[in-house]
Protein backbone atom coordinates (compact mmCIF):
# COMPACT_ATOMS: atom_id res chain seq x y z
CA UNK A 1 0.00 0.00 0.00
CA UNK A 2 1.39 3.37 -1.02
CA UNK A 3 1.39 6.34 1.33
CA UNK A 4 -0.86 9.34 0.62
CA UNK A 5 2.09 11.44 -0.57
CA UNK A 6 2.96 8.80 -3.17
CA UNK A 7 -0.63 8.69 -4.36
CA UNK A 8 -0.73 12.48 -4.50
CA UNK A 9 2.32 12.40 -6.74
CA UNK A 10 0.39 10.22 -9.20
CA UNK A 11 -2.40 12.80 -9.26
CA UNK A 12 -0.01 15.70 -9.80
CA UNK A 13 1.71 13.86 -12.63
CA UNK A 14 -1.61 13.13 -14.31
CA UNK A 15 -2.75 16.75 -14.02
CA UNK A 16 0.55 18.04 -15.41
CA UNK A 17 0.24 15.72 -18.42
CA UNK A 18 -3.43 16.46 -19.01
CA UNK A 19 -4.14 17.43 -22.61
CA UNK A 20 -7.01 19.89 -22.85
CA UNK A 21 -9.22 20.22 -25.90
CA UNK A 22 -7.34 22.48 -28.35
CA UNK A 23 -10.48 24.45 -29.16
CA UNK A 24 -10.24 26.01 -25.69
CA UNK A 25 -7.31 28.06 -26.96
CA UNK A 26 -6.04 30.70 -24.53
CA UNK A 27 -8.61 29.58 -21.95
CA UNK A 28 -6.05 26.93 -21.06
CA UNK A 29 -4.14 29.52 -19.00
CA UNK A 30 -6.87 30.16 -16.40
CA UNK A 31 -7.71 26.45 -16.36
CA UNK A 32 -4.09 25.58 -15.55
CA UNK A 33 -4.06 28.41 -13.02
CA UNK A 34 -7.07 26.93 -11.25
CA UNK A 35 -5.61 23.42 -11.26
CA UNK A 36 -2.23 24.64 -10.02
CA UNK A 37 -3.52 26.36 -6.92
CA UNK A 38 -2.16 23.79 -4.50
CA UNK A 39 -4.33 21.78 -2.17
CA UNK A 40 -3.89 18.28 -0.85
CA UNK A 41 -5.86 16.55 -3.64
CA UNK A 42 -7.82 14.77 -0.93
CA UNK A 43 -10.59 13.44 -3.16
CA UNK A 44 -8.43 11.93 -5.94
CA UNK A 45 -5.98 10.52 -3.39
CA UNK A 46 -8.93 8.87 -1.63
CA UNK A 47 -10.03 7.39 -4.96
CA UNK A 48 -6.57 5.91 -5.59
CA UNK A 49 -6.30 4.59 -2.03
CA UNK A 50 -9.68 2.84 -2.29
CA UNK A 51 -8.68 1.22 -5.57
CA UNK A 52 -5.42 -0.03 -4.07
CA UNK A 53 -7.09 -1.23 -0.86
CA UNK A 54 -9.58 -3.15 -3.01
CA UNK A 55 -6.69 -5.10 -4.52
CA UNK A 56 -5.93 -3.27 -7.77
CA UNK A 57 -3.01 -1.03 -8.72
CA UNK A 58 -3.67 2.64 -8.03
CA UNK A 59 -2.70 3.38 -11.64
CA UNK A 60 -6.01 1.80 -12.69
CA UNK A 61 -7.85 4.68 -11.02
CA UNK A 62 -5.65 7.58 -12.14
CA UNK A 63 -8.01 8.73 -14.90
CA UNK A 64 -11.17 8.59 -12.73
CA UNK A 65 -9.27 10.35 -9.94
CA UNK A 66 -8.11 13.05 -12.34
CA UNK A 67 -11.65 13.52 -13.64
CA UNK A 68 -12.84 13.91 -10.06
CA UNK A 69 -10.25 16.61 -9.38
CA UNK A 70 -11.28 18.48 -12.53
CA UNK A 71 -14.89 18.52 -11.37
CA UNK A 72 -13.88 19.57 -7.86
CA UNK A 73 -11.79 22.42 -9.29
CA UNK A 74 -14.73 23.53 -11.42
CA UNK A 75 -16.79 23.80 -8.25
CA UNK A 76 -14.14 25.94 -6.54
CA UNK A 77 -13.82 28.33 -9.48
CA UNK A 78 -17.57 28.86 -9.57
CA UNK A 79 -17.97 29.00 -5.78
CA UNK A 80 -15.53 31.92 -5.63
CA UNK A 81 -17.52 34.01 -8.12
CA UNK A 82 -19.24 37.18 -6.82
CA UNK A 83 -22.65 35.63 -7.55
CA UNK A 84 -21.93 32.82 -5.09
CA UNK A 85 -19.40 33.06 -2.25
CA UNK A 86 -17.61 36.17 -3.59
CA UNK A 87 -14.15 35.10 -2.43
CA UNK A 88 -11.21 37.10 -3.74
CA UNK A 89 -8.60 34.57 -2.62
CA UNK A 90 -8.21 30.84 -2.92
CA UNK A 91 -5.33 29.13 -1.09
CA UNK A 92 -3.39 32.31 -0.58
CA UNK A 93 -3.55 33.74 -4.10
CA UNK A 94 -6.14 35.60 -6.19
CA UNK A 95 -9.21 33.62 -7.19
CA UNK A 96 -9.60 32.88 -10.88
CA UNK A 97 -12.20 35.61 -11.35
CA UNK A 98 -9.86 38.17 -9.74
CA UNK A 99 -6.89 37.08 -11.82
CA UNK A 100 -8.72 36.74 -15.16
CA UNK A 101 -12.14 38.37 -14.83
CA UNK A 102 -15.58 36.97 -14.06
CA UNK A 103 -16.52 35.96 -17.59
CA UNK A 104 -13.28 34.06 -18.12
CA UNK A 105 -13.60 32.37 -14.72
CA UNK A 106 -17.13 31.25 -15.57
CA UNK A 107 -15.94 29.76 -18.86
CA UNK A 108 -12.89 28.15 -17.25
CA UNK A 109 -15.16 26.44 -14.73
CA UNK A 110 -17.45 25.27 -17.51
CA UNK A 111 -14.46 23.83 -19.37
CA UNK A 112 -13.17 22.06 -16.27
CA UNK A 113 -16.55 20.43 -15.77
CA UNK A 114 -16.79 19.34 -19.40
CA UNK A 115 -13.23 18.01 -19.41
CA UNK A 116 -13.81 16.11 -16.17
CA UNK A 117 -17.05 14.47 -17.24
CA UNK A 118 -15.60 13.75 -20.68
CA UNK A 119 -12.57 12.04 -19.17
CA UNK A 120 -14.74 9.97 -16.83
CA UNK A 121 -17.00 9.04 -19.73
CA UNK A 122 -14.05 7.55 -21.60
CA UNK A 123 -13.13 5.29 -18.69
CA UNK A 124 -14.05 1.64 -18.26
CA UNK A 125 -16.35 0.47 -16.87
CA UNK A 126 -19.06 2.96 -17.94
CA UNK A 127 -20.29 3.15 -14.34
CA UNK A 128 -17.36 5.51 -13.71
CA UNK A 129 -18.85 8.21 -15.90
CA UNK A 130 -22.31 7.73 -14.47
CA UNK A 131 -21.00 7.82 -10.89
CA UNK A 132 -19.24 11.13 -11.38
CA UNK A 133 -22.16 12.69 -13.27
CA UNK A 134 -24.61 11.77 -10.50
CA UNK A 135 -22.28 13.09 -7.84
CA UNK A 136 -21.81 16.35 -9.73
CA UNK A 137 -25.56 16.86 -9.99
CA UNK A 138 -25.91 16.20 -6.28
CA UNK A 139 -23.18 18.73 -5.51
CA UNK A 140 -24.84 21.35 -7.73
CA UNK A 141 -28.20 20.64 -6.10
CA UNK A 142 -26.63 21.20 -2.71
CA UNK A 143 -25.09 24.45 -3.87
CA UNK A 144 -28.50 25.61 -5.10
CA UNK A 145 -30.01 24.90 -1.68
CA UNK A 146 -27.19 26.88 -0.09
CA UNK A 147 -27.45 30.00 -2.27
CA UNK A 148 -31.26 30.11 -2.09
CA UNK A 149 -31.28 29.79 1.69
CA UNK A 150 -33.57 26.77 1.67
CA UNK A 151 -34.82 25.79 5.09
CA UNK A 152 -33.24 22.44 5.79
CA UNK A 153 -30.81 20.80 8.16
CA UNK A 154 -27.13 21.50 7.56
CA UNK A 155 -26.40 17.78 7.51
CA UNK A 156 -28.61 17.27 4.46
CA UNK A 157 -27.19 20.33 2.72
CA UNK A 158 -23.60 19.19 3.22
CA UNK A 159 -24.43 15.58 2.33
CA UNK A 160 -25.08 16.94 -1.14
CA UNK A 161 -22.78 19.94 -1.51
CA UNK A 162 -19.69 18.37 0.07
CA UNK A 163 -20.46 14.72 0.65
CA UNK A 164 -21.37 13.66 -2.86
CA UNK A 165 -17.85 14.11 -4.27
CA UNK A 166 -16.32 12.32 -1.28
CA UNK A 167 -18.75 9.44 -1.73
CA UNK A 168 -17.95 9.45 -5.45
CA UNK A 169 -14.22 9.24 -4.70
CA UNK A 170 -14.89 5.91 -2.99
CA UNK A 171 -17.28 4.76 -5.73
CA UNK A 172 -14.88 5.60 -8.54
CA UNK A 173 -12.10 3.69 -6.82
CA UNK A 174 -14.37 0.67 -6.46
CA UNK A 175 -15.40 0.69 -10.13
CA UNK A 176 -11.77 1.07 -11.21
CA UNK A 177 -10.94 -1.97 -9.09
CA UNK A 178 -13.82 -3.96 -10.60
CA UNK A 179 -15.48 -4.49 -7.22
CA UNK A 180 -18.95 -5.99 -7.89
CA UNK A 181 -21.95 -3.94 -6.84
CA UNK A 182 -23.00 -6.51 -4.27
CA UNK A 183 -19.66 -6.13 -2.46
CA UNK A 184 -19.55 -2.33 -2.42
CA UNK A 185 -21.85 -1.69 0.54
CA UNK A 186 -19.27 -1.54 3.37
CA UNK A 187 -16.98 0.68 1.30
CA UNK A 188 -19.77 3.08 0.41
CA UNK A 189 -20.90 3.25 4.04
CA UNK A 190 -17.38 4.44 4.83
CA UNK A 191 -17.54 7.05 2.07
CA UNK A 192 -20.77 8.52 3.41
CA UNK A 193 -19.02 9.57 6.64
CA UNK A 194 -16.28 11.59 4.96
CA UNK A 195 -18.33 14.56 3.79
CA UNK A 196 -19.58 15.27 7.31
CA UNK A 197 -16.06 14.92 8.70
CA UNK A 198 -14.53 17.24 6.12
CA UNK A 199 -17.25 19.88 6.38
CA UNK A 200 -17.33 19.96 10.17
CA UNK A 201 -13.57 20.55 10.34
CA UNK A 202 -13.84 23.12 7.54
CA UNK A 203 -16.52 24.99 9.47
CA UNK A 204 -14.38 25.01 12.61
CA UNK A 205 -11.56 26.57 10.60
CA UNK A 206 -13.87 29.15 8.99
CA UNK A 207 -16.12 29.80 11.98
CA UNK A 208 -19.35 29.24 10.05
CA UNK A 209 -21.76 26.41 9.16
CA UNK A 210 -21.66 23.76 11.85
CA UNK A 211 -19.47 25.97 14.05
CA UNK A 212 -22.02 28.78 13.91
CA UNK A 213 -24.94 26.43 14.57
CA UNK A 214 -23.37 24.11 17.16
CA UNK A 215 -20.50 26.20 18.48
CA UNK A 216 -16.85 25.36 17.89
CA UNK A 217 -16.82 22.55 20.45
CA UNK A 218 -20.04 21.10 19.04
CA UNK A 219 -18.62 21.10 15.52
CA UNK A 220 -15.43 19.45 16.77
CA UNK A 221 -17.51 16.75 18.43
CA UNK A 222 -19.43 16.24 15.21
CA UNK A 223 -16.17 15.80 13.32
CA UNK A 224 -14.84 13.43 15.97
CA UNK A 225 -17.99 11.33 15.84
CA UNK A 226 -17.80 11.14 12.03
CA UNK A 227 -14.15 10.07 12.21
CA UNK A 228 -15.02 7.39 14.75
CA UNK A 229 -17.80 6.07 12.54
CA UNK A 230 -15.51 6.11 9.49
CA UNK A 231 -12.92 4.03 11.33
CA UNK A 232 -15.64 1.63 12.46
CA UNK A 233 -16.79 1.24 8.85
CA UNK A 234 -13.23 0.47 7.76
CA UNK A 235 -12.93 -2.26 10.39
CA UNK A 236 -15.79 -4.11 8.69
CA UNK A 237 -13.96 -4.21 5.35
CA UNK A 238 -11.86 -7.31 4.73
CA UNK A 239 -8.88 -5.55 3.20
CA UNK A 240 -5.81 -3.56 4.15
CA UNK A 241 -7.41 -0.19 4.83
CA UNK A 242 -4.49 1.33 6.75
CA UNK A 243 -3.95 4.13 4.22
CA UNK A 244 -7.66 4.96 4.27
CA UNK A 245 -7.50 5.13 8.06
CA UNK A 246 -4.54 7.48 7.74
CA UNK A 247 -6.55 9.70 5.42
CA UNK A 248 -9.43 9.82 7.91
CA UNK A 249 -7.04 10.90 10.65
CA UNK A 250 -5.59 13.55 8.37
CA UNK A 251 -9.03 14.96 7.65
CA UNK A 252 -9.84 15.07 11.37
CA UNK A 253 -6.77 17.08 12.38
CA UNK A 254 -6.22 19.27 9.32
CA UNK A 255 -5.57 22.96 9.88
CA UNK A 256 -6.06 24.30 6.33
Amino acid sequence: MRAPDELRALVEESLSELRLDPTLGALEEPIRYALGGGGKRIRPVLCLAVCEAAGTSAESAVEPATALELVHTFSLVHDDLPALDDDDERRGRPSVHVAFGEAVALLAGDALLAEGLGLAGRCDPPEIGRELARATLGMIGGQYLDVTGAQMQLEELHRLKTGRLFAAAVGLGLWAADVPTEHQGPWRAFGEELGVLFQAVDDVLDGDGYAAELGTDGARRLAGDAATRAHARLERIEADTSVLAELVDGLAVRTA
